[in-house]
């Protein structure tokens, strides 16, 4: 079997050489002092191995609180390996031994998982996203272009009936896509079941209608036998994508509902600032985007440019690019980005050209209902606003004969990066 390598952002009190050394033990076959079971033979076999050390820094004062007092702390990136035939190929496993016990050792003060290495191995255990991009963008009926997507606001106190008489203004307003807000999901106001029955109601019928199926991601996170039943129940009805809470879930969940339902998965990373927000301690998206990509998600959320959140657009952009890259050897894997928070047409240029494709939700709240022609208005104008980036047309030139999206720019014209509405 192969190895797994995980790299790290680490600073300590001691020097980058002792703690890379402890880490590697904490995290397999070692702990605080040699005991008789540890033999030579089984470090060989069963300890991690220290890859690769590159100083970078030394500051004065330590980045968290550390036990350990020093004149001075050093600060590099280390690369560590294991062999599979430690955790086999189990994700919760592999998660325990890269991001386990070590963050909070005495030798650390500062550390952050950075990038991990995933053997071929994965790919023959974990089916990956069922959908990805392209099936994506093939269930909607959406080609050439992003999908244009919003979320169902106020994000609770609305019931069933409230709820369907909102997404039946979106669908006839041309929207491809809608998703409940991660705060609704199964609660005694708008149960899953009458929710599903309601809006599945209208989107059917207006499928029947016009042809054209809206993608509505109906939350299903719960406990993991209701969110079978709520995932049978959505696929009796038509529906074609149910939504989790990445972090709520876990990875077995995760997996457990990838094997169990045949609809792609919209995934939502709320609760990321806890990883994301320091840059001394956590996990960094493109670790987490890896594990999640092999368990099966099809969408991942990654904020949007000039969001309301904290990452800057740089970071932004790389995750979305990160979302394509070849995973565990192979070139499928592919999950689909997700633009949201804050986003209007004023954003959608910036957002193609940076991210090189078109193959993306872009999911807008107040870019579309606070537009002055109202839900119709605001969909054109960001329709609108794709079709003059795929063509290499700037925005304020196709604004002069479209006038749905002339009106966006007008009024979400943003000043310092500032945008309108999630």
């Amino acid at each position: 079997m192969g190895r797994l390598f995980a790299t790290y952002d680490l600073e300590t009190p001691t020097t980058l050489e002792q703690a890379a050394k402890v880490i590697a033990g904490e995290q397999s076959s070692g702990t605080f002092l040699k005991l008789p079971g540890e033999t030579d033979r089984l470090r060989e076999r069963s300890g991690a191995r220290v890859e690769q050390i590159t100083a970078t820094s030394t500051s004065r004062t330590p980045s968290l609180p550390c036990r350990i007092s020093a004149e001075s702390y050093t600060r590099g990136e280390i690369t560590l390996s294991w062999p599979l035939d430690n955790m086999g190929t189990s994700l919760p496993n592999v998660l325990a031994t890269v991001a386990g016990n070590l963050f909070e050792l005495a030798d650390v003060s500062a550390l952050r998982l950075t990038d991990i290495s995933f053997p071929k191995e994965f790919a023959m255990s974990y089916p990956g996203p069922t959908y990805g991009r392209l099936g994506t963008l093939a269930l909607a009926g959406v080609k050439d272009r992003p999908m244009i997507g919003t979320i169902v606001k106020p994000s609770v106190g609305l019931s069933p009936v409230e709820t369907a008489s909102l997404v039946e203004k979106l669908v006839e307003g041309g929207i491809d896509f809608i998703k409940d807000d991660e705060l609704q999901a199964n609660g005694p106001h708008c149960p899953f079941e009458e929710r599903l029955h309601e809006v599945m109601k209208v989107i059917n019928s207006h499928a029947d209608r016009t042809g054209k199926k809206v993608m509505y991601a109906f939350n299903i996170t719960d406990e993991l036998d209701t969110m079978r039943r709520n995932a049978d129940l959505l696929q009796r009805a038509g529906g074609t994508c149910a939504m989790v809470s990445l972090f709520p879930l876990g990875l077995t969940g995760l997996t457990a509902i990838r094997r169990h339902v045949d609809l792609p998965l919209h995934c939502h990373r709320n609760g990321w600032g806890i990883y994301s927000r320091s840059p001394d301690i956590g996990i960094s998206f493109r670790v987490w985007q890896k594990f999640w990509r092999l368990a099966g998600a099809d969408h991942l959320h990654v904020n949007g440019i000039a969001n309301k959140f904290t990452e800057a657009d740089e970071t932004v952009i790389e995750n979305a690019r990160s979302l394509g890259n070849p995973l565990s050897g192979e070139h499928g894997y592919q999950a689909m980005p997700v633009f949201s928070s804050g986003q209007t047409a004023v954003q959608m240029e910036e957002t193609c050209q940076a991210v090189g494709h078109t193959d993306f939700i872009y999911c807008a709240g107040g870019g579309i209902m606070g537009h002055p022609g109202g839900v119709a208005g605001g969909v054109a104008s960001l329709i609108q606003a794709a079709e003059a980036a795929v063509g290499g047309i700037p925005a304020h030139v196709f604004a002069k004969d479209h006038k749905e999206l002339s009106q966006a720019l007008e009024l979400f014209g943003r000043k310092n990066g500032a945008g309108d509405g999630k």
